[in-house]
């Protein structure tokens, strides 16, 4: 990592970085495109093995007022907390609730399909939601950039 991340969230614990490329930029955010890997992508029978995964995400970032081109080389960093924050919100909080519902239905005397229906008008709604907040996540989850390649 480097000392920029350091500096930035030593006040606020450990923190994550990853390498990425500016797709696009527009007023004061940039679109960086990052190369999310499987835990296995650095085995050398990556090739081969249908488990390895890589995908191409584009994260939008405030630019901190930083002149920055597209095709530009930075840095993402952010705390780690942000990661366990949006699991959180991603993935452990919808179980719940779809196991609540599924749970009461049954407690309730519905049939297994009314269940099933009820834990995916759950899920509909709970993605609505985020839907909704998704200003106040883009302010809670907070990101910098930093140049890579740049003479000092």
């Amino acid at each position: 990592m480097s000392d920029f991340c350091h500096v930035e969230l030593a006040k606020m614990g450990s923190a994550i970085s990853h390498k990425g490329v500016i797709e696009r930029v527009e007023g004061d955010r940039a679109f960086v495109r990052i190369t999310q890997q499987s835990a296995c992508s650095g085995c050398h029978a990556r090739a081969v093995c249908s488990a390895s995964e890589r995908k191409d995400k584009v994260i939008e970032v405030p630019t901190g007022g930083q002149p920055f081109t597209p095709n530009e080389e930075v840095e993402i960093c952010g705390q780690s907390s942000v990661g366990l924050r949006a699991v959180w919100w991603a993935f452990v909080l919808p179980l719940i609730g779809l196991v609540a519902v599924v749970m009461a239905g049954s407690a309730s005397g519905w049939t297994e399909t009314w269940c099933g229906v009820a834990s995916l008008a759950w899920l509909v709604v709970y993605v609505g939601v985020l839907y909704l907040l998704r200003d106040k996540f883009k302010r809670e989850f907070v990101f910098f950039l930093k140049k890579l390649n740049t003479v000092s």
